[in-house]
């Protein structure tokens, strides 16, 4: 038709791409702007056009696409960074359970939990809490295991199996003398035995955002279960 853009038909004529093709590439590889971020920009600030109205609109046009870019950009550094995250945790969580599995007896075993989970998953404070059956006199609990009333852990957990708490300020009951240093913290139930008194491992730190409602807890709840596995095959309790 007269007066109807002729551009696309001249470049396929011409032996180039027209704007199908290249339209066509960018659905099939719509990390393209990502990938050549640079060389666009380069593009871009290249002169060449004259009149108000085509220079507005290219400028327009430009404060689009630039956009769009570092847009592009921040979205993949964001995902490497959290790609990396999750992997250093991944590995902390595995070694912490390599020193799990190893315990040579079942105060080694304690005392890992108590003491050298903190160290390797780069918390402030670990602690394991027993409920007391309310009868029997408290034996010696080692640093880090807190006895608490029957009924505790059930109100710190209600149904749930893993809870995540932000901005908060530490239980004693829970932590000892190292509660002033608690900011957030992830609860988890340890379902060791039914003859076993009700127990939860609690996990802190001084970040108030370390732990927040809404993280994935797939690898702590497995250590959790590790764990309430290994104290079952060292006292000997039934599944």
């Amino acid at each position: 038709m007269p007066g109807g853009d002729t551009s696309s038909k001249s470049d396929s004529a011409a032996g180039g791409l027209g704007d199908a093709e290249v339209l066509d590439y960018l659905t099939r590889h719509p990390d393209f702007f990502g990938r050549n971020a640079d060389r666009l920009n380069r593009i871009l600030d290249d002169g060449g056009y004259e009149g108000q109205r085509v220079v507005d609109l290219r400028g327009f046009m430009v404060r689009r696409l630039r956009g769009e870019l570092e847009r592009v950009a921040d979205e993949q550094t964001a995902l490497v960074s959290a790609a990396r995250a999750n992997q250093s945790t991944m590995s902390r969580i595995h070694t912490a359970v390599l020193f799990i599995l190893d315990a040579p007896s079942f105060e080694a075993l304690i005392e890992t939990v108590t003491t050298d989970l903190a160290v390797l998953l780069d918390l402030d404070v670990v602690a394991l809490v027993v409920e007391s059956d309310g009868r029997n006199p408290p034996p010696a609990m080692a640093a880090g295991v807190s006895l608490v009333d029957a009924g505790f852990v059930g109100n710190c957990l209600g149904a749930a199996e893993v809870v995540l708490t932000s901005h908060i300020e530490g239980d004693p009951a829970i932590y000892g003398p190292g509660a002033s240093l608690v900011r957030s913290q992830v609860l988890l139930r340890l379902t060791v035995s039914p003859e076993a008194p009700a127990c939860m491992l609690a996990l802190a730190s001084r970040d108030p955002a370390m732990f927040e409602d809404g993280m994935p807890t797939d690898l702590i709840a497995f250590l959790a279960r590790v764990l309430e596995r290994s104290i079952r095959r060292w006292l000997d309790l039934p599944q």
